[in-house]
């Protein structure tokens, strides 16, 4: 057998040389598996995450109220990201939690619309708290300027008091409470077929825009300090 040439022994030295720089730094290989790993995990997760949605659309996903007043109020979140998704916001996300900025769950519909909702779960349905005008100033202050939003929603499984109502109207907020709540979810109407006074498909009007942008600008100290 002839002996390698110096091409071959090149190779074999880089090989040889890098082994031993890797035996030296041992966190690299460590760090390099730690990646692939979480590629791994995150692929894993995301066919999961198909194939249950797969699961919703084809079992036509429906709720009754019993069932969205038992949930926790995070799992109450995630079932209306699904509602939304069943309706065919294909990349609803769950956002709520510390540091969330009024929104739990933010969606574009299929005419381009982005949706913030801030979800309110009451464990006493209709007999629990009311959501009042404090809660609706939160979204009222985040939904257009931190989260761009063309649609704010304020959504419970409980009772929204008559000032809040009035408030919602003043500034162009939709209200999502109990009964109609029931109706969306267990039926199959998506919830901007069952909601009034929305914004145009498509591009946001620059009147509709900037009206909204005027009084988020004049709100009171008190409102951005709640919306921090």
């Amino acid at each position: 057998m002839a002996p390698p040439g110096p091409a071959s022994e090149q190779r074999i030295s880089l090989a040889v040389a890098a082994l031993r720089w890797l035996a030296a730094h041992p966190w690299i290989v460590a760090a390099v598996l730690l990646v692939a790993a979480a590629g791994v995990g995150v692929w894993a997760w995301r066919r999961r995450e198909a194939a249950r949605w797969d699961q919703v659309r084809a079992s036509g996903l429906r709720y009754a109220l019993g069932q969205l007043d038992g949930l926790h109020h995070r799992a109450f979140e995630f079932a209306v990201r699904d509602l939304m998704r069943r309706d065919g916001c294909t990349d609803a996300q769950q956002v709520g939690g510390r540091g969330d900025n009024g929104a739990d769950v933010k969606a574009t519909d299929p005419f381009g619309r982005r949706w913030v909702i801030q979800c309110k779960h009451r464990k006493d349905g209709w007999s629990g708290k009311p959501v009042g005008t404090p809660d609706l100033q939160v979204l009222n202050g985040t939904g257009l300027q931190v989260h761009d939003g063309d649609v704010l929603v304020m959504l419970t499984n409980g009772r929204i008091t008559a000032n809040a109502a009035d408030f919602a109207k003043s500034q162009r907020l939709h209200l999502v409470d109990r009964h109609l709540l029931a109706e969306w979810a267990a039926g199959s109407r998506p919830l901007w077929e069952l909601l009034r006074a929305l914004p145009p498909a498509g591009r946001r009007e620059a009147s509709w825009t900037e009206g909204i942008r005027c009084r988020r600008v004049q709100a009171s100290p008190l409102v951005r300090t709640i919306a921090r």
